[in-house]
C-alpha cells in the first residue's frame, strides 16, 4: 500500500521559515519523481516545486529563491525548505509521486500518488 505522509506544517510569522517533510512507503522511491503542491481555500491546486529522479528541480516563479526542494532516497523522504514566508504562501501543502518515466513536472495530472497534506499558516 502506497503512503505519502507529510509533516512539518504549522503557523509562522511572515518572514519566517518552515521545513516540510514527506515520508514515502510502498513504492521504490528512487524510481519516482516527486512534487510539492499547495491549495488555499477557494483556489486551485498549484504546483510549487518538483524534483526528478536525478534531483533536477523546478519551481513555480512565486517561490524561486525562497523555497528549496530536496530528496533523500536512502530515507524515502522528500523535503521542502521554505524561507521568507509570505501570507500568500499559506495553504495546505501536499506531496505527490510520479512514477518513471517522469521528468519532475509541476503539472498535477501526471502524479499518481498524493499525501493527505499539512497546513501552513503565515501571519502578516
Amino acid at each position: 500500500q502506497v503512503q505519502l505522509v507529510e509533516s512539518g506544517g504549522g503557523s509562522v510569522q511572515a518572514g519566517g521559515s518552515l521545513r516540510l517533510s514527506c515520508a514515502a512507503s510502498g513504492i521504490t522511491y528512487s524510481n519516482y519523481c516527486m512534487g510539492w503542491y499547495r491549495q488555499a481555500p477557494g483556489n486551485e491546486r498549484e504546483g510549487v516545486a518538483a524534483i526528478g529522479r536525478d534531483s533536477t528541480t523546478s519551481y513555480v516563479d512565486s517561490v524561486k529563491g525562497r523555497f528549496t526542494i530536496s530528496r533523500d532516497n536512502a530515507k524515502n523522504s522528500l523535503y521542502l525548505q521554505m524561507n521568507s514566508l509570505k501570507p500568500e504562501d499559506a495553504a495546505m501543502y501536499y506531496c505527490a509521486a510520479d512514477p518513471w518515466p517522469c521528468i519532475g513536472s509541476l503539472t498535477a495530472s501526471v502524479y499518481t500518488y498524493w499525501g493527505q497534506g499539512t497546513q501552513v499558516t503565515v501571519a502578516s
